[in-house]
Formats: C-alpha cells, structure tokens, sequence
C-alpha cells in the first residue's frame, strides 16, 4: 500500500469516530419543570452529558448552544449533577463577559448561583450532585460556566437569558 492509501484508510476510519464526538445532543423536555403558580424553573444540568468536547459540556451541548430563558424575578433551581467520569466539573452563573473568565468569578450575577461555593475551583467529582437555587432578578444575558479552570474557557458553558417579556421559561438550542 501506498503512503497516500494508508493515509485514505486512516481517514476513513478515524472520519466516524470524529463525526460520533461532534454530534450535538437533542433536548429531552424532562430536563426543564415549570411550576407556574410558584414562579420556578427546575433545570436538570448535567456535567459531561456526552463525550462532546471531550466532556466538557452540559447536557451535551458547549460552547453556548443551549439556551435556558426565564422571565425575571422567576427562582430558578438547577439540578446539577456530574455524569463525567473523568474530570471534575462546578457551574456558576456569570454575566456574560469578554474575555471569558478563566475561573471562578466573585461575585457570581445572582446571590448563591453556583455549586457548593468552596469547591468551584476544584469542581464536583464523577458521581457528586447539588442542588442551586437564586432568583433570576435582573434581565440580562448570562453565562452558565464550569469554573473548574480552563473549562469555561474551552467551551463548556450554556446560556441564560433572564427576560423582562417572557411569561414561561423555556429550552433551546441552536448551532451557534
């Protein structure tokens, strides 16, 4: 065989594993519960959903391509729980910032919107769950990062969006 077959067959074979890890996840509706009479959002974050960059995503999507919307003054509760079996991960609410934070940012864009605040930087362990729970009282566009350092930074973060006209909270995603 030729260099430039054998290169035709490595490609070949190594094309599907790189379609596999670039797959975006689809939304599964179970994730976000809606009690409208209490006016709360519960959001099932889940850390290193899918092997998607490398496991650095959320419930696997990265590098903002999964948009939770609530309207304001709505308390939100995210649900996280770390389903990568290899790295540790920690979420943070932040505003949306240029250039991304590195690491954790203090003070997060709402009071208590991060996991167990003492362990952001080094981040929940495979296995290991907590519970968030803030009121989304400014509208605005933000970030929910992963503050373990260089996490957010290689794109495992989604979007909140909080929204002064929305009257339910609701799910997206887009490809961008």
């Amino acid at each position: 065989m030729t260099k430039l077959s054998s290169f035709f067959v490595l490609f070949l074979l190594a094309a599907p594993v790189c379609v596999a890890q670039t797959t975006q996840a689809q939304i599964d509706r179970t994730w976000l519960t809606v009690d409208t009479t209490a006016k709360t959002a519960t959001f099932q974050l889940t850390a290193g959903l899918t092997q998607l960059n490398g496991g650095l995503n959320f419930n696997g999507f990265n590098d903002g391509k999964l948009t939770l919307t609530v309207p304001t003054n709505w308390t939100v509760v995210l649900r996280f729980a770390n389903h990568d079996a290899n790295l540790p991960h920690s979420a943070e609410v932040v505003d949306t910032t240029k250039p991304m934070p590195a690491g954790p940012v203090d003070p997060p864009a709402f009071a208590r919107a991060t996991t167990v605040a003492a362990r952001l930087l080094q981040g929940l362990g495979s296995g290991e769950t907590d519970s968030v729970r803030f009121v989304a009282n400014k509208a605005g566009s933000y970030m929910i990062f992963c503050a373990v350092p260089g996490h957010g930074l290689a794109g495992m973060w989604i979007r909140l969006k909080v929204s002064a006209t929305e009257k339910r909270p609701t799910l997206t995603s887009s490809s961008s």
